[in-house]
């Protein structure tokens, strides 16, 4: 029997649960388009306090409780709830704290002001899905993120989670989008993404400047792959990652039918 090939998608946005730019459809599509295509696919996004429950059905996973997430000697206990994706015979995992996420808007307040915390929600919730991961004892052949709040996701893989038995043969492919927001993410914040002994100040080097570019920048660095989902990509970003030496990518194609990602991630689950 062939065992099927695992795909995790890790987003902060996927249609329906939160639409934030065009390409949380796409999360959407191609988390179907792969599940359809003999790949076992899991989605992981924050549990935004936009999400209706009730609405999306989603219940707490209790076997997956007890976990808490460390940033800079404070813990944070993390609330694993799940539902259906509908139409779809596949699992969307939710990550929640009462303090990242218990509140009534995304990324900026009732008056259009940046949380000054949303540096440390996008550390907690890229450690938080890859220990969600590791207490899955599920592990992914293809991690694709997506959104800028995945940024840290390759560069923990490549360093704090390097040796993890659950990630050894795991490929990173990143989606860079349009930058969103033009606020920082905080003067601490690549120290606060220390968040073990294996990670080093110069592993930040391409985060420098903890904005939205940078978090794109620093994440295609460690990608084993890249894919351009929108048409507005800065055009640093363009200039820089459209071919990079060993490393494949995708370009934008708003009329793709997918069928170059399912190549990509045969590709990558072969290497």
């Amino acid at each position: 029997m062939v065992t099927k090939k695992r795909i995790l998608f890790i987003a902060n946005e996927m249609s329906p649960y939160l639409e934030l730019t065009e390409f949380s459809e796409l999360v959407n599509r191609l988390a179907i388009k792969a599940n359809d295509s003999n790949f076992e696919v899991r989605c992981i996004m924050p549990r935004f306090g936009t999400i209706n429950e009730r609405r999306h059905r989603l219940h707490e996973v209790v076997r997956l409780s007890g976990i808490n997430i460390t940033i800079e000697n404070d813990d944070y206990p993390l609330q694993i709830k799940v539902a259906s994706l509908p139409n779809a015979r596949l699992q969307v995992y939710f990550l929640d704290n009462e303090d990242m996420f218990k509140r009534k808007f995304v990324f900026q307040d009732e008056n259009e002001k940046w949380y000054d915390d949303n540096g440390i929600r996008s550390i907690f919730f890229c450690k938080g899905a890859l220990e969600t991961v590791k207490k899955f004892g599920w592990p992914p052949d293809i991690i694709h993120c997506s959104g800028w709040m995945t940024g840290l996701v390759p560069l923990f893989l490549k360093t704090a989670y390097k040796k993890e038995p659950v990630f050894s043969n795991s490929k990173i492919l990143y989606t860079i989008g349009q930058n969103t927001f033009e606020e920082s993410l905080g003067a601490d914040f690549n120290k606060l993404a220390l968040i073990n002994a294996s990670i080093k100040d110069k592993d930040l080097e391409p985060y420098s400047g903890s904005n939205n570019f940078s978090i794109f920048k620093g994440a295609a660095t460690y990608a084993d792959a890249i894919s351009f989902g929108d048409s507005e990509v800065d055009k640093k970003l363009l200039d820089a990652f459209s071919k990079p030496k060993g490393k494949k990518v995708i370009a934008y194609n708003p009329e793709s039918d997918l069928t170059e990602y399912l190549q990509l991630y045969n590709d990558l689950a072969s290497k």
